[in-house]
């Protein structure tokens, strides 16, 4: 047997030991070079911010650079396609946003499927605040839906496109306790915060981590927040849910998908890394600081979240019609 053939043989074996080989074991020593994180959204925003914090601490975590990969686009669909399209090997994951949950409900065409992404953890949140121009004359939600009620024709609500959190508050607010809104769709969560500030519409809803400058300089008002707690960093406004609206409760999260076919072992491992970087007093007072609650938690946790909000938003889209522009 001469020497070339000798060497075939050998990285034959090696290669068919290695698929032999419990994915567990695989995994083990992962991982061994750079991370990618794909963010589906533009530098700078709510989920940048939440994925670098994500990024830098799951870092240290695991003793390799994790890498932020900015792909947006398509609202969220160009990312997350590239990921779902990905290796399934760790080093390539998504940063998921509700999106990830409810494209599909919405959009007729679709390069992958759902189930072509798995949860791997959530990383923060940032609670969504109903705001209002700052001379507007109500005071809270409760004023704002029965004005809204009176009115001849409705009141103007921002969105940042169909299927953007504001645009599943406002569904909500219609459909459960009778608002009687008029979506109006922006580009951008930035151009309907514009809109509020220059009275062209009525109210809109955006992140806590966008909106607050905003509030503490007196040139919003806010009328309640969209999620299950108040925000660290503005414990002064009320839950909708404390306000009478129980059923309010959404926000603009960060979380991590991975491809399907990523071993069970490097998910638990990422998914600890992240939730020890969640739970480091440094980053979550940075991140408390600027609105954003970290979250963190296991796979298990994760995967019950997404599986909850995909059934509450698919009764929302239901009920409203909510369809692809």
């Amino acid at each position: 047997m001469n020497f070339r053939r000798l060497s075939t043989l050998t990285c034959a074996t090696v290669a068919a030991l290695a698929c032999a080989l419990p994915a567990g074991a695989l995994a083990q020593g992962w991982p061994t070079k750079p991370i990618r994180l794909v963010v589906p959204f533009s530098a700078g925003g709510a989920n940048d911010l939440m994925a670098r914090a994500a990024a830098e601490g799951a870092s240290r975590q695991l003793g390799q650079p994790v890498v932020i990969d900015n792909k947006p686009g398509a609202g969220a669909i160009l990312g997350a396609d590239v990921v779902a399209k990905s290796a399934p090997d760790g080093y390539t994951f998504l940063v998921s946003a509700a999106g990830v949950v409810s494209n599909s409900m919405i959009k007729k065409n679709m390069p992958y499927k759902d189930d072509a992404l798995v949860p791997v953890a959530m990383i923060a949140l940032a609670p969504s605040v109903v705001v209002v121009p700052a001379n507007a004359p109500y005071k809270d939600l409760k004023e704002f839906i029965a004005a809204s009620k009176k009115s001849g024709s409705g009141f103007h609500w921002a969105t940042a496109g169909t299927g953007s959190t504001p645009h599943f508050v406002e569904g909500l607010l219609e459909t459960k306790y009778g608002g009687k809104l008029d979506v109006v769709p922006y580009k951008s969560g930035s151009e309907s915060i514009t809109a509020v500030l220059g009275n062209q519409v009525e109210a809109t809803s955006e992140a806590s981590i966008v909106v607050l400058p905003y509030l503490k300089s007196g040139k919003l008002k806010a009328l309640a927040g969209t999620w299950s707690q108040r925000i660290s960093a503005y414990p002064e406004l009320p839950t909708a849910a404390e306000e009478g609206f129980p059923e309010i409760r959404i926000a603009h999260w960060a979380g991590v998908h991975a491809p399907r076919g990523t071993p069970d072992a490097i998910l638990d491992k990422m998914a600890a890394a992240i939730d020890a970087a969640m739970k480091s007093p440094e980053t979550a007072k940075r991140l408390k600081d600027m609105g954003i609650e970290p979250i963190g938690g296991t796979r298990a946790s994760f995967t019950k979240f997404v599986d909850e909000e995909r059934a509450r938003l698919g009764g929302v889209v239901k009920a409203t019609g909510m369809k692809e522009d």
